[in-house]
């Protein structure tokens, strides 16, 4: 019998569940990764403020705009992505064949041909021409609306049909029960890979240094060709990426034992 104390995460598969120990060994690497690359940001800096201080401080202005491309895109993708779970779901055929087309045909083509062809090849019709900023964002937002798509319809599936029929029973119809009852209690189960992908598409971000938005990799790339510095530049540019998806790992980490938790009460 599990202690109250120390409860145990149950890992849930085909087969019968098998109790799971919290992994310790992985909080440890995550503390030594985390640990490590702020550690040597610091040391860099002081051993070589010249060059690496210098870096770091041409960077803030590309966190923001990274930040900025990665909150707008994750917003975008989840509005997609949940029509898209519903229409993977619908018993209509038309939107059922619609979504699931949708997401086959962006998962198949890589990110970075679809900035291009959102900024470049769309960028030949007047009334579709489009600055590097909303390009970027409108590309990646489409994209991991396919991924997200697939969430939430893995979310919505994991709800028991019993759900839906003692809504249906009470009077609701089906946007009410869909919305109402279903999407509730699907949170649990989505909530954790959105913070996945939002981390993915965090990394994903420095792709659109390409179409010349100012990101993290962007503002390294200027630095580098101004100082003929690319070991320096990249390394810190390396660097601060690390440690932001560390802290955003580490969150989507509490938020899964918080969930875990209170599915345990």
């Amino acid at each position: 019998m599990a202690d109250k104390k120390h409860p145990i995460n149950m890992a849930v598969g085909d087969g019968a569940a098998i109790p799971v120990k919290k992994d310790k060994g992985l909080v440890n690497a995550w503390s030594i990764s985390f640990v490590g690359a702020v550690g040597c940001i610091i040391y860099l800096c002081l051993s070589d403020p010249d060059m690496y201080w210098e870096v770091l401080k041409f960077l803030p202005d590309g966190i923001l705009v990274t930040f900025q491309v990665t909150i707008a895109s994750i917003f975008l993708s989840l509005f997609i992505g949940l029509f898209t779970g519903l229409g993977r779901i619908s018993d209509n055929k038309i939107i059922n064949t619609i979504a699931s087309t949708y997401v086959e045909v962006v998962r198949g083509i890589p990110l970075l041909v679809q900035l291009f062809y959102i900024y470049y090849a769309l960028g030949r019709f007047k009334y579709l021409q489009i600055s590097e900023l909303p390009s970027a964002i409108i590309a990646m937002g489409v994209c991991y609306g396919a991924y997200m798509g697939e969430v939430f319809r893995a979310g919505i599936m994991s709800i028991d049909k019993g759900q839906g029929e003692a809504a249906r029973s009470l009077g609701f119809n089906k946007t009410q029960t869909m919305f109402m009852v279903i999407l509730p209690q699907s949170w649990k189960t989505i909530l954790p890979p959105v913070g996945n992908e939002f981390i993915a598409l965090l990394k994903d971000s420095s792709l659109v240094s390409i179409l010349a938005v100012a990101d993290i990799l962007r503002r390294g790339r200027e630095f580098a060709s101004v100082t003929f510095s690319y070991f320096e530049a990249y390394t810190m540019v390396a660097l601060v990426y690390l440690v932001i998806t560390l802290m955003l790992s580490k969150a989507v980490s509490k938020m899964e034992e918080r969930l875990n938790y209170y599915d345990q009460i």
